[in-house]
Protein backbone atom coordinates (compact mmCIF):
# COMPACT_ATOMS: atom_id res chain seq x y z
CA UNK A 1 0.00 0.00 0.00
CA UNK A 2 2.80 2.38 0.87
CA UNK A 3 4.61 1.78 -2.38
CA UNK A 4 1.46 2.37 -4.35
CA UNK A 5 0.78 5.62 -2.53
CA UNK A 6 4.28 6.88 -3.14
CA UNK A 7 4.16 6.00 -6.82
CA UNK A 8 0.82 7.73 -7.46
CA UNK A 9 1.17 10.87 -5.31
CA UNK A 10 4.00 13.39 -5.64
CA UNK A 11 6.76 13.48 -3.04
CA UNK A 12 6.62 17.25 -2.72
CA UNK A 13 9.71 17.57 -0.55
CA UNK A 14 11.85 15.88 -3.19
CA UNK A 15 10.10 17.67 -6.05
CA UNK A 16 10.66 21.11 -4.53
CA UNK A 17 14.29 20.34 -3.68
CA UNK A 18 14.97 18.97 -7.16
CA UNK A 19 13.32 22.01 -8.78
CA UNK A 20 15.55 24.27 -6.72
CA UNK A 21 18.63 22.27 -7.64
CA UNK A 22 17.82 22.26 -11.35
CA UNK A 23 18.68 25.94 -11.59
CA UNK A 24 22.28 24.71 -11.49
CA UNK A 25 21.68 23.02 -14.83
CA UNK A 26 19.65 25.76 -16.47
CA UNK A 27 21.36 28.93 -15.29
CA UNK A 28 24.95 28.23 -16.41
CA UNK A 29 23.68 27.18 -19.84
CA UNK A 30 21.42 30.22 -20.13
CA UNK A 31 24.26 32.51 -19.02
CA UNK A 32 27.38 31.10 -20.67
CA UNK A 33 25.92 30.33 -24.09
CA UNK A 34 24.91 33.92 -25.02
CA UNK A 35 27.66 35.50 -22.87
CA UNK A 36 30.51 33.67 -24.59
CA UNK A 37 28.88 33.98 -28.02
CA UNK A 38 28.46 37.75 -27.68
CA UNK A 39 32.04 38.13 -26.44
CA UNK A 40 33.32 36.17 -29.43
CA UNK A 41 31.09 38.14 -31.81
CA UNK A 42 32.47 41.37 -30.32
CA UNK A 43 35.98 40.09 -31.05
CA UNK A 44 35.12 39.46 -34.70
CA UNK A 45 34.97 35.65 -34.55
CA UNK A 46 32.86 34.12 -37.35
CA UNK A 47 29.40 32.65 -36.67
CA UNK A 48 30.63 29.26 -37.88
CA UNK A 49 33.48 29.21 -35.35
CA UNK A 50 31.18 30.47 -32.59
CA UNK A 51 28.86 27.57 -33.37
CA UNK A 52 31.74 25.09 -33.23
CA UNK A 53 32.85 26.48 -29.87
CA UNK A 54 29.29 26.22 -28.56
CA UNK A 55 29.16 22.60 -29.69
CA UNK A 56 31.84 21.60 -27.17
CA UNK A 57 29.39 21.77 -24.26
CA UNK A 58 26.89 19.29 -25.76
CA UNK A 59 29.84 17.14 -26.80
CA UNK A 60 30.83 16.95 -23.13
CA UNK A 61 27.24 16.10 -22.21
CA UNK A 62 27.21 13.37 -24.86
CA UNK A 63 30.51 11.83 -23.77
CA UNK A 64 29.76 11.71 -20.05
CA UNK A 65 26.04 10.86 -20.13
CA UNK A 66 26.74 7.26 -21.08
CA UNK A 67 28.67 6.62 -17.85
CA UNK A 68 26.36 8.45 -15.44
CA UNK A 69 24.36 5.32 -14.47
CA UNK A 70 27.59 3.55 -13.49
CA UNK A 71 29.08 6.54 -11.65
CA UNK A 72 25.92 7.18 -9.60
CA UNK A 73 25.64 3.52 -8.62
CA UNK A 74 29.28 3.54 -7.48
CA UNK A 75 29.39 6.83 -5.54
CA UNK A 76 25.73 7.70 -4.89
CA UNK A 77 23.47 10.15 -6.71
CA UNK A 78 23.75 12.98 -4.16
CA UNK A 79 27.55 12.82 -3.93
CA UNK A 80 27.95 12.81 -7.70
CA UNK A 81 25.52 15.74 -8.06
CA UNK A 82 27.38 17.84 -5.45
CA UNK A 83 30.72 17.16 -7.13
CA UNK A 84 29.22 18.14 -10.49
CA UNK A 85 27.88 21.43 -9.08
CA UNK A 86 31.24 22.42 -7.63
CA UNK A 87 33.05 21.51 -10.84
CA UNK A 88 30.54 23.55 -12.87
CA UNK A 89 31.26 26.57 -10.66
CA UNK A 90 34.99 26.19 -11.29
CA UNK A 91 34.51 26.06 -15.06
CA UNK A 92 32.54 29.33 -15.08
CA UNK A 93 35.40 31.16 -13.36
CA UNK A 94 37.88 29.43 -15.65
CA UNK A 95 36.37 31.14 -18.71
CA UNK A 96 37.54 34.53 -17.47
CA UNK A 97 40.80 33.30 -16.01
CA UNK A 98 41.81 31.56 -19.25
CA UNK A 99 40.34 34.09 -21.67
CA UNK A 100 41.29 32.61 -25.05
CA UNK A 101 39.22 30.90 -27.71
CA UNK A 102 41.37 27.76 -27.69
CA UNK A 103 41.02 27.42 -23.91
CA UNK A 104 37.25 27.89 -24.13
CA UNK A 105 36.98 24.83 -26.36
CA UNK A 106 38.38 22.66 -23.56
CA UNK A 107 36.56 24.42 -20.71
CA UNK A 108 33.22 24.10 -22.49
CA UNK A 109 33.85 20.38 -22.94
CA UNK A 110 34.47 19.97 -19.20
CA UNK A 111 31.44 22.08 -18.31
CA UNK A 112 29.28 19.90 -20.53
CA UNK A 113 30.50 16.80 -18.71
CA UNK A 114 29.61 18.23 -15.30
CA UNK A 115 26.26 19.62 -16.45
CA UNK A 116 25.28 16.23 -17.91
CA UNK A 117 25.18 14.81 -14.37
CA UNK A 118 22.80 17.54 -13.21
CA UNK A 119 20.70 17.14 -16.35
CA UNK A 120 20.17 13.39 -15.88
CA UNK A 121 19.76 13.26 -12.10
CA UNK A 122 17.51 16.29 -11.63
CA UNK A 123 15.09 15.15 -14.31
CA UNK A 124 15.11 11.55 -13.08
CA UNK A 125 14.25 12.81 -9.59
CA UNK A 126 11.47 15.04 -10.89
CA UNK A 127 9.87 12.35 -13.04
CA UNK A 128 10.40 9.57 -10.50
CA UNK A 129 8.96 11.47 -7.54
CA UNK A 130 6.13 13.25 -9.38
CA UNK A 131 3.59 10.44 -9.03
CA UNK A 132 1.36 9.00 -11.72
CA UNK A 133 -1.73 11.12 -11.17
CA UNK A 134 -0.11 14.56 -11.36
CA UNK A 135 2.98 13.93 -13.49
CA UNK A 136 2.02 16.47 -16.15
CA UNK A 137 1.51 19.19 -13.55
CA UNK A 138 4.72 18.43 -11.65
CA UNK A 139 6.87 18.15 -14.78
CA UNK A 140 5.35 21.44 -15.97
CA UNK A 141 6.38 23.09 -12.69
CA UNK A 142 9.86 21.70 -13.20
CA UNK A 143 9.91 22.99 -16.78
CA UNK A 144 8.82 26.42 -15.54
CA UNK A 145 11.68 26.58 -13.05
CA UNK A 146 14.16 25.29 -15.63
CA UNK A 147 13.02 27.81 -18.25
CA UNK A 148 13.15 30.64 -15.72
CA UNK A 149 16.73 29.70 -14.84
CA UNK A 150 17.58 29.62 -18.56
CA UNK A 151 15.96 33.02 -19.12
CA UNK A 152 17.71 34.57 -16.15
CA UNK A 153 21.09 34.27 -17.89
CA UNK A 154 20.44 36.42 -20.98
CA UNK A 155 18.33 38.79 -18.87
CA UNK A 156 21.33 39.45 -16.60
CA UNK A 157 23.51 40.00 -19.66
CA UNK A 158 21.05 42.57 -21.04
CA UNK A 159 21.46 44.54 -17.78
CA UNK A 160 25.14 44.24 -16.85
CA UNK A 161 26.64 43.63 -20.30
CA UNK A 162 29.44 41.26 -21.22
CA UNK A 163 32.53 43.07 -19.95
CA UNK A 164 34.64 42.20 -16.91
CA UNK A 165 34.38 39.56 -14.20
CA UNK A 166 30.87 40.40 -12.94
CA UNK A 167 28.76 38.04 -15.12
CA UNK A 168 31.14 35.15 -14.37
CA UNK A 169 31.08 35.83 -10.60
CA UNK A 170 27.28 36.04 -10.54
CA UNK A 171 27.05 32.75 -12.43
CA UNK A 172 29.43 31.04 -10.01
CA UNK A 173 27.52 32.22 -6.91
CA UNK A 174 24.16 30.98 -8.26
CA UNK A 175 25.64 27.59 -9.14
CA UNK A 176 27.24 27.09 -5.70
CA UNK A 177 23.92 27.90 -4.00
CA UNK A 178 22.45 24.94 -5.88
CA UNK A 179 24.25 22.57 -3.49
CA UNK A 180 21.90 23.49 -0.61
CA UNK A 181 18.67 21.90 -1.95
CA UNK A 182 20.43 18.58 -2.54
CA UNK A 183 20.61 17.93 1.20
CA UNK A 184 16.80 17.98 1.40
CA UNK A 185 16.23 15.25 -1.21
CA UNK A 186 15.37 11.86 0.31
CA UNK A 187 16.87 9.12 -1.80
CA UNK A 188 16.69 6.23 0.66
CA UNK A 189 12.94 5.55 0.59
CA UNK A 190 12.16 4.77 -3.03
CA UNK A 191 9.08 2.68 -3.68
CA UNK A 192 9.40 -1.02 -4.30
CA UNK A 193 7.61 -0.55 -7.61
CA UNK A 194 10.75 1.14 -8.92
CA UNK A 195 12.76 -2.06 -8.64
CA UNK A 196 12.85 -3.38 -12.23
CA UNK A 197 15.03 -5.53 -14.42
CA UNK A 198 18.38 -4.21 -15.52
CA UNK A 199 18.28 -2.25 -18.77
CA UNK A 200 20.68 -0.06 -20.74
CA UNK A 201 20.78 3.18 -22.66
CA UNK A 202 21.17 1.41 -25.98
CA UNK A 203 18.31 -1.03 -25.50
CA UNK A 204 16.11 1.88 -24.45
CA UNK A 205 16.47 3.44 -27.90
CA UNK A 206 14.28 0.67 -29.35
CA UNK A 207 11.59 1.18 -26.73
CA UNK A 208 10.81 4.85 -27.43
CA UNK A 209 12.30 5.95 -30.79
CA UNK A 210 9.90 8.86 -31.38
CA UNK A 211 10.47 10.24 -27.88
CA UNK A 212 14.18 10.28 -28.65
CA UNK A 213 13.46 11.93 -32.01
CA UNK A 214 11.57 14.68 -30.18
CA UNK A 215 14.45 15.14 -27.75
CA UNK A 216 16.91 15.30 -30.66
CA UNK A 217 14.84 18.02 -32.36
CA UNK A 218 14.44 19.98 -29.14
CA UNK A 219 18.14 19.81 -28.32
CA UNK A 220 19.16 20.86 -31.81
CA UNK A 221 16.82 23.83 -31.50
CA UNK A 222 17.87 24.53 -27.91
CA UNK A 223 21.60 24.63 -28.60
CA UNK A 224 21.23 26.66 -31.78
CA UNK A 225 19.18 29.41 -30.13
CA UNK A 226 21.26 29.48 -26.95
CA UNK A 227 24.57 29.79 -28.77
CA UNK A 228 23.52 31.88 -31.78
CA UNK A 229 20.18 33.63 -31.28
CA UNK A 230 21.72 36.69 -29.65
CA UNK A 231 24.30 36.81 -32.44
CA UNK A 232 21.43 36.52 -34.93
CA UNK A 233 19.85 39.63 -33.39
CA UNK A 234 23.08 41.60 -33.78
CA UNK A 235 23.49 40.54 -37.41
CA UNK A 236 19.93 41.60 -38.36
CA UNK A 237 20.51 45.06 -36.87
CA UNK A 238 19.11 44.85 -33.35
CA UNK A 239 20.85 46.43 -30.34
CA UNK A 240 22.83 44.37 -27.83
CA UNK A 241 20.00 44.66 -25.28
CA UNK A 242 17.29 43.64 -27.77
CA UNK A 243 19.46 40.81 -29.08
CA UNK A 244 19.83 39.39 -25.57
CA UNK A 245 16.11 39.89 -24.96
CA UNK A 246 15.25 37.81 -28.05
CA UNK A 247 16.45 34.82 -26.11
CA UNK A 248 14.91 36.02 -22.85
CA UNK A 249 11.44 36.42 -24.36
CA UNK A 250 11.66 33.06 -26.12
CA UNK A 251 12.60 31.27 -22.91
CA UNK A 252 10.20 33.15 -20.63
CA UNK A 253 7.36 32.22 -22.99
CA UNK A 254 8.03 28.67 -21.98
CA UNK A 255 7.85 29.68 -18.32
CA UNK A 256 4.29 30.94 -18.65
CA UNK A 257 3.06 28.14 -20.93
CA UNK A 258 4.54 25.16 -19.07
CA UNK A 259 1.56 24.67 -16.76
CA UNK A 260 -1.04 24.81 -19.57
CA UNK A 261 1.08 22.36 -21.59
CA UNK A 262 1.40 20.06 -18.57
CA UNK A 263 -2.36 20.19 -17.94
CA UNK A 264 -3.08 19.34 -21.58
CA UNK A 265 -0.60 16.46 -21.44
CA UNK A 266 -2.49 15.05 -18.43
CA UNK A 267 -5.78 15.11 -20.34
CA UNK A 268 -4.96 14.53 -24.02
CA UNK A 269 -2.88 12.22 -26.18
CA UNK A 270 0.85 12.79 -25.85
CA UNK A 271 1.31 12.03 -29.55
CA UNK A 272 -1.10 14.80 -30.52
CA UNK A 273 0.54 17.23 -28.13
CA UNK A 274 3.98 16.46 -29.57
CA UNK A 275 2.71 17.01 -33.11
CA UNK A 276 1.00 20.28 -32.14
CA UNK A 277 4.19 21.63 -30.57
CA UNK A 278 6.31 20.60 -33.56
CA UNK A 279 4.06 22.08 -36.25
CA UNK A 280 3.48 25.35 -34.38
CA UNK A 281 7.23 25.82 -33.88
CA UNK A 282 7.87 25.12 -37.58
CA UNK A 283 5.30 27.68 -38.76
CA UNK A 284 6.43 30.39 -36.32
CA UNK A 285 10.11 29.95 -37.23
CA UNK A 286 9.32 30.12 -40.96
CA UNK A 287 7.59 33.51 -40.61
CA UNK A 288 9.98 34.98 -38.02
CA UNK A 289 12.46 36.49 -40.56
CA UNK A 290 9.68 38.59 -42.11
CA UNK A 291 8.80 40.08 -38.71
CA UNK A 292 12.24 40.96 -37.32
CA UNK A 293 12.28 44.54 -36.00
CA UNK A 294 8.48 44.85 -35.83
CA UNK A 295 6.18 44.51 -32.82
CA UNK A 296 4.88 41.20 -34.22
CA UNK A 297 8.35 39.75 -33.66
CA UNK A 298 7.71 39.42 -29.93
CA UNK A 299 4.44 37.37 -29.99
CA UNK A 300 6.00 35.17 -32.68
CA UNK A 301 8.90 34.49 -30.34
CA UNK A 302 6.39 33.57 -27.63
CA UNK A 303 4.93 30.91 -29.94
CA UNK A 304 8.40 29.63 -30.84
CA UNK A 305 9.37 29.39 -27.17
CA UNK A 306 6.17 27.78 -25.93
CA UNK A 307 5.98 25.24 -28.75
CA UNK A 308 9.67 24.51 -29.26
CA UNK A 309 10.58 24.10 -25.61
CA UNK A 310 7.18 22.58 -24.78
CA UNK A 311 8.08 19.66 -27.03
CA UNK A 312 10.61 18.47 -24.46
CA UNK A 313 8.16 18.87 -21.59
CA UNK A 314 5.63 16.55 -23.23
CA UNK A 315 8.37 14.03 -24.09
CA UNK A 316 9.50 14.03 -20.47
CA UNK A 317 5.93 13.50 -19.21
CA UNK A 318 5.48 10.63 -21.64
CA UNK A 319 8.74 9.06 -20.46
CA UNK A 320 7.57 9.16 -16.83
CA UNK A 321 4.24 7.60 -17.72
CA UNK A 322 5.86 4.66 -19.51
CA UNK A 323 8.94 3.84 -17.43
CA UNK A 324 10.01 3.59 -13.78
CA UNK A 325 13.05 2.73 -11.67
CA UNK A 326 16.20 1.63 -13.49
CA UNK A 327 14.48 1.97 -16.85
CA UNK A 328 13.68 5.58 -15.96
CA UNK A 329 17.33 6.34 -15.18
CA UNK A 330 18.32 4.62 -18.42
CA UNK A 331 15.68 6.66 -20.24
CA UNK A 332 16.97 9.90 -18.76
CA UNK A 333 20.52 8.93 -19.68
CA UNK A 334 19.33 8.17 -23.22
CA UNK A 335 17.60 11.55 -23.28
CA UNK A 336 20.87 13.15 -22.20
CA UNK A 337 22.90 11.30 -24.85
CA UNK A 338 20.44 12.27 -27.58
CA UNK A 339 20.36 15.83 -26.22
CA UNK A 340 24.14 15.93 -26.54
CA UNK A 341 24.05 14.65 -30.12
CA UNK A 342 21.29 17.06 -31.14
CA UNK A 343 22.91 20.02 -29.40
CA UNK A 344 26.23 19.20 -31.04
CA UNK A 345 24.60 19.29 -34.47
CA UNK A 346 22.48 22.31 -33.52
CA UNK A 347 25.37 24.62 -32.74
CA UNK A 348 27.30 23.54 -35.83
CA UNK A 349 24.26 23.57 -38.15
CA UNK A 350 23.12 26.98 -36.93
CA UNK A 351 26.53 28.56 -37.48
CA UNK A 352 26.85 26.95 -40.92
CA UNK A 353 23.34 28.07 -41.97
CA UNK A 354 24.08 31.67 -40.99
CA UNK A 355 27.34 31.67 -42.95
CA UNK A 356 25.92 30.00 -46.07
CA UNK A 357 22.45 31.59 -46.24
CA UNK A 358 22.77 34.75 -44.17
CA UNK A 359 21.44 35.42 -40.65
CA UNK A 360 17.90 34.19 -41.46
CA UNK A 361 19.34 30.79 -42.30
CA UNK A 362 19.22 30.08 -38.55
CA UNK A 363 15.42 30.22 -37.97
CA UNK A 364 14.60 28.75 -41.41
CA UNK A 365 16.87 25.71 -40.90
CA UNK A 366 15.31 25.09 -37.50
CA UNK A 367 11.84 25.39 -39.02
CA UNK A 368 12.72 22.66 -41.52
CA UNK A 369 13.83 20.35 -38.69
CA UNK A 370 10.54 20.85 -36.81
CA UNK A 371 8.59 20.26 -40.02
CA UNK A 372 10.41 16.97 -40.58
CA UNK A 373 9.62 15.89 -37.01
CA UNK A 374 5.94 16.69 -37.63
CA UNK A 375 5.96 14.38 -40.66
CA UNK A 376 7.69 11.68 -38.61
CA UNK A 377 5.07 11.86 -35.88
CA UNK A 378 2.29 11.55 -38.46
CA UNK A 379 4.01 8.57 -40.04
CA UNK A 380 4.45 6.89 -36.65
CA UNK A 381 0.79 7.34 -35.81
CA UNK A 382 -0.34 5.95 -39.19
CA UNK A 383 1.92 2.89 -38.96
CA UNK A 384 0.67 2.12 -35.45
CA UNK A 385 -2.91 2.12 -36.69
Amino acid sequence: MTSKLISTQPNWRNVIAACAAVTVFGFPLGLTYPLLSLILEDRGVSSELIGLNGAMMPLGILLFSMVIPFVTKRFGERNVAIAAILFTAITILAYKQFDTLSAWFLIRLFQGMSISVLFVLSEAWIVGFSGDQHRGKVVAIYGTVLSASFGLGPFIISIIGIQGWLPFIIGTIVVVLGVIPLFFIQLDNRPESEQVQKSSIFSFAFKAPMLLACVFTFSLFDAAILSLFSVYGIKVGLSLSDSANLLTVLILANVFFQLPIGWLADHYSHQRMLFLCAIMAAIALFVLPTLIGSLLMWPTLVIVGAAGLGLYTVALISLGDRFTGTELIDGMSAFSVIWGIGALFGSVMGGWAMVEFGPHGLPVSLAIVFALLSLGLIWRQLTRR
